[in-house]
């Protein structure tokens, strides 16, 4: 499976696994750890994590197999958001869920997933949401004094527009290296608001969290899903694909903006589909068929 190159010395893999919902999963330890040596096996060695999934839980989780395994670490590449406050009864005081990218938080919310995921770094730093009062100055400097610590090797956002994105990179001189937005056929957003052009224009890579659509593509919901979900299985029929699910990873793999789609799974069987979508090539025809089927009109 090809790698997908953010800086000259680190690449992340064309599939990552997401861990929003790892304690749904209901692994023990010891088939977690199973899972991850397997997946690793597989060529996924990116894990995508943040510090508030699971009631902020999931981190500590995930932390305990690095703990009692620790060379598995150089095997994997850790991505981790933070810059989201819950509601939660871990902090009584909070009395309503915010964004906090003030410095002093983002700094604390890395220390505390350097321990819980029981690792000296993470490789890729994400900014959770924009902040309507972020201090770009406060993230930048946040930014430098954890590149300088060896904390984090890569900084980017999730759920940036261009606009905001720019922003953020005019103050950090630095690379800014990811964009992770929600990407699938039944959400075309980032196509139509400048962003995956943005991505190509500055070579930033657009991780695709939600890339199934919550699974409204396999199992239609509504109506647009059900459109889209025809056009699917017709195509997947004429190209021998028996699962459709790799047929819209195919399709956003397809996309030369280098799109990651984060899968959230506990079942080794549908990360074995996923890694089976990388070797499928679709026709330029065969995308804009899925694409039209999306939008529900035919291009002007």
């Amino acid at each position: 499976m090809d790698r997908r190159k953010i800086s000259k010395k680190t690449d992340l893999s064309r599939i990552s696994l997401g861990f929003w919902r790892l304690l749904d999963w209901h692994m023990s330890e010891k088939e977690l750890q199973h899972y991850i040596e397997n997946v690793l096996e597989l060529g996924i060695t990116t894990f995508d994590h943040a510090d508030i999934y699971g009631n902020y839980e999931c981190e500590k989780v995930f932390g305990h197999i690095l703990k009692h395994k620790p060379g598995l670490r150089t095997s994997m590449e850790i991505v981790t958001k933070c810059g989201i406050q819950l509601k939660s009864d871990k902090f009584p005081d909070r009395k309503i869920k915010i964004y906090n990218t003030s410095k002093s938080h983002i700094i604390e919310s890395v220390n505390n997933s350097l321990k819980n995921l029981a690792t000296d770094y993470i490789d890729l730093l994400l900014i959770h949401r924009p902040d309507p009062v972020i201090s770009l100055d406060e993230v930048s400097e946040a930014f430098y004094q954890l590149e300088k610590e060896g904390k984090v090797i890569h900084f980017g956002v999730s759920n940036f527009n261009p606009l905001q994105f720019d922003a953020l990179y005019a103050s950090f001189d630095k690379k800014l290296v990811a964009n992770q937005v929600e990407i699938s056929p039944y959400q075309l957003e980032h196509f139509d608001n400048g962003n995956l052009d943005y991505c190509m224009k500055e070579d930033i890579m657009p991780m695709s969290w939600s890339p199934l659509a919550g699974g409204k593509l396999i199992q239609p919901i509504d109506e647009k899903s059900r459109r889209i979900h025809l056009k699917l299985h017709e195509i997947s029929n004429e190209l021998g694909i028996s699962d459709i699910s790799q047929l819209i990873l195919a399709w956003l793999l397809t996309h030369p903006s280098g799109i990651v789609p984060i899968i959230g799974t506990g079942k080794l069987e549908h990360l074995k589909s996923a890694v089976g979508s990388t070797e499928i090539k679709l026709s330029r025809e065969d995308w804009f068929r899925i694409y039209i089927a999306a939008t529900g009109k035919e291009l002007p």
